[in-house]
């Protein structure tokens, strides 16, 4: 069969260097960090002192206190995102078939920060149940998307896909392949991520995943860098309008890219760390590429996964070594993490956002806080460091590796007609 050709037509955006896709933009390519000091919780006892928070969000403001309150932050910025995608794309419900439709959202972990406060409260008790009849509802990672369809009268497909730090590039991956296949005409699709409170920074501290480089927040995300030493979390929400190529052009719709193809692999190796050989990494970014019917030769961007963690950043660089052989010294690759620190769930959908926005502006952001090169990186490799670089941008490709192997890759290409 013939498949139907997919392209962007709106973004959102919730970040900690941004609050809308024009101030995420600004801050990629100029360089902003987004780690600070941590202002949401008491850090005084905690390794990690430190996160890449969204700032200056008002969710009582955005949706009324009484409705804020039944909803916990990952389903908050998830819908603060979409408002923005929706004006984006132009889209008027109204005048739209909702029932061809769909939402399909990410989030490796969900409602943390509802689950954690309710837990909390009921060991303070004398062990009376007393839950809030929300705590249920605004925990479980499926509910984003659920709110999403609830605002906006919308029938289609809808569910969420949990896969750690690929989830929403799964969310991308699937709402892709349900358009070419002409099962809807239209997904909002993406993801949101709200990790940072005690029980976030305290897990992946306890698994020494987290930069501790408390006497330097600004600095602390230095994917490739020799010095690095552990992720920085972050959170916010990404939300991108994927839409069938001749509903897009049939409403007038302006568009941003084409989504050509999606990869997706395992690394059977271990529960947490990537494989050492970057096997599984390799392999998806192959599958990307076979899918999209394109070879290493066509990409020129990649924006990797690129985390800033000893064991991590050496196997992608592996893994695009393998990848694209000699090509890899015609690209350009660059973490977009070294600003906006780690959103997890979120991650692939605010990325594959950096990665459409470099094709149509011609602009790589680059890999900030790169101070000492690693020997063990080809010198010849041009990670992007602390400056943005000028370049024509017809494909650009977008990694996501999750905690479990789960690798999901995603490629787009500059929309001609």
């Amino acid at each position: 069969m013939e498949f139907k050709r997919v392209v962007v037509t709106g973004l959102g955006a919730l970040t900690p260097i941004g609050n809308t896709v024009a101030e995420y933009w600004n801050g990629l390519i100029n360089g902003v960090s987004g780690a600070a000091f941590i202002k949401s919780f008491d850090v005084e006892k905690f390794k990690t002192k430190f996160a890449c928070e969204v700032k200056n969000f008002d969710a009582d403001g955005f949706l009324g206190r009484k409705d804020a309150r039944k909803l916990d932050p990952f389903v908050q910025y998830a819908l603060f995102s979409t408002e923005e995608a929706v004006k984006d794309a132009g889209l008027d419900f109204e005048k739209l078939d909702t029932s061809r439709i769909g939402v399909i959202w990410g989030s490796g972990i969900g409602g943390l920060k509802t689950f954690l406060d309710e837990v909390v409260n009921f060991a303070k008790g004398d062990g009376t149940p007393k839950f809030n009849p929300f705590f249920i509802p605004k925990m479980i990672a499926d509910i984003a998307p659920g709110h999403i369809s609830i605002k906006y009268g919308l029938r289609g497909p809808n569910f969420t896909t949990v896969s750690a730090c690929a989830s929403s590039n799964n969310s991308l991956i699937d709402a892709f392949n349900y358009l070419r296949l002409g099962k809807a005409n239209m997904f909002i699709t993406g993801g949101s991520e709200a990790i940072i409170n005690e029980a976030g920074i305290g897990g992946f501290n306890a698994m020494h995943a987290l930069s501790t480089r408390n006497d330097d927040p600004a600095t602390a995300s230095r994917p490739f860098d020799l010095d690095r030493d552990g992720f920085v979390a972050g959170e916010g929400a990404g939300t991108i309008i994927l839409e069938e190529l001749e509903h897009a052009k049939a409403r007038g719709a302006k568009i941003y890219a084409e989504m050509v193809g999606g990869g997706m692999s395992a690394d059977a190796y271990h529960m947490t760390a990537p494989h050492p050989e970057g096997l599984g990494a390799c392999l998806v970014m192959k599958a990307a590429l076979e899918d999209a019917g394109l070879t290493p030769a066509d990409v020129d961007y990649v924006n990797v996964h690129g985390t800033s963690t000893p064991i991590g950043d050496p196997q992608e660089v592996k893994a695009i070594t393998d990848a694209f052989g000699d090509r890899i010294y015609d690209i350009n690759i660059s973490s977009t993490k070294s600003m906006t620190g780690h959103l997890l769930g979120a991650a692939g959908a605010v990325e594959a956002i950096a990665a459409i926005l470099a094709i149509k502006n011609d602009i790589i952001p680059p890999t900030i806080n790169h101070f000492t090169d690693d020997p063990a990186f080809d010198p010849k490799i041009n990670f992007t460091f602390n400056k943005a670089q000028k370049r024509v941008v017809n494909v650009a490709q977008s990694n996501g590796f999750g905690f479990g192997g789960h690798n999901a890759s995603v490629i787009f290409r500059k929309y001609q007609d």
